[in-house]
């Protein structure tokens, strides 16, 4: 069963894989990314905190890193558009899932080998301690 597990897990994740890094087709991967942007919004927490000085500076800073953020993705869109920088630069969030999920696919390749030699060699031991009491 174990062994059935493992194998399953890393055929998955190996399918998975390749539809993240867009090897078969690069709309794969925005459909990935446009995902894990879903994802990240859909997930939030509210905490509720007294306010105080603090707060308001922080929420100040807060809101002009947003405004400054989001004339940056302007700028860059049209940077884009005129043709100054290319968009190879928004794939960077898909690099880094494609790196984390051949890491994972890589250490249960990693289990499923050490797996078959563990066993081979409890056969191995098995069959040589039956082997030793026969004569």
């Amino acid at each position: 069963m174990y062994h059935r597990i493992l194998r399953v897990s890393a055929l998955v994740l190996a399918l998975v894989l390749l539809f993240v890094s867009g090897l078969i087709s690069e709309r794969t991967a925005q459909l990935a990314e446009h995902t894990q942007w879903y994802l990240a919004n859909a997930v939030g927490v509210s905490v509720g905190v007294p306010e105080n000085e603090y707060n308001t500076i922080t929420t100040a800073l807060t809101k002009q890193e947003h405004e400054l953020d989001q004339r940056e993705e302007a700028l860059l869109q049209r940077e884009i558009d005129v043709g100054i920088r290319s968009s190879a630069d928004s794939t960077v969030s898909s690099l880094d899932s494609t790196l984390l999920l051949s890491g994972v696919l890589f250490i249960l390749l990693v289990l499923i080998v050490l797996n078959y030699v563990m066993d081979f060699l409890r056969a191995r031991r098995i069959w040589s301690s039956t082997e030793v009491t026969t004569q």
